[in-house]
């Protein structure tokens, strides 16, 4: 199905914090995000993000949240963050009935260009849970890479979701976004 009147990236600004909180639940947590794929419901309750991080986010230097619009509605929201040498992609959300129409892979491109031609970073890198094997799977089909590195679950720590489970970690993916000169 075509998706018209798209507006593909703008930064966020601090008027856009309540709709990019909503997104962001709406992807992840509840009912609604189990009309999409990106669901984390069967491995997390409570809340993904509030309003106090995302704001934040977009106050902090290297740092933008950017933006997909539809119609004048907030579709898909990604936060990125120069860190030295490399990029940093989360808190991508895309709207649960928007999903797999291109929207999140566009955004990604899109993260993906300002990291190398504005940042001039080498990798863009992200943590994914691992136990999201089809989410992990997409970034693959992407190019992205897993490099070995786990991090811990920060387990009681409700700002980032109450744990259904008790052996979540993060797995760390990278992918080059720099030509290696011959």
């Amino acid at each position: 199905m075509p998706i018209p009147s798209l507006t593909l990236t703008r930064q966020a600004a601090a008027a856009d914090v309540p709709a990019i909180v909503a997104l962001v639940e709406s992807a992840y947590r509840g009912e609604s995000g189990l009309r999409g794929w990106t669901t984390e419901t069967h491995l997390l309750d409570g809340q993904r993000t509030d309003a106090d991080n995302v704001a934040g986010l977009i106050g902090r230097d290297d740092s933008r949240v950017l933006l997909v619009e539809r119609e004048g509605d907030l579709a898909a929201c990604c936060h990125i963050e120069r860190q030295g040498q490399s990029g940093y992609f989360g808190m991508f959300a895309v709207r649960p009935e928007l999903q797999m129409a291109g929207l999140g892979r566009g955004l990604l491109a899109e993260a993906e260009r300002i990291a190398r031609d504005e940042w001039q970073a080498e990798a863009m890198r992200m943590s994914v849970i691992e136990q999201r094997a089809e989410l992990i799977a997409w970034y693959q089909r992407r190019g992205y890479r897993l490099t070995g590195e786990t991090g811990e679950f920060p387990y009681g720590q409700p700002r980032f979701g109450i744990p259904r489970r008790d052996d979540l970690r993060f797995v760390w993916m990278s992918k080059p976004l720099q030509e290696v000169a011959a």
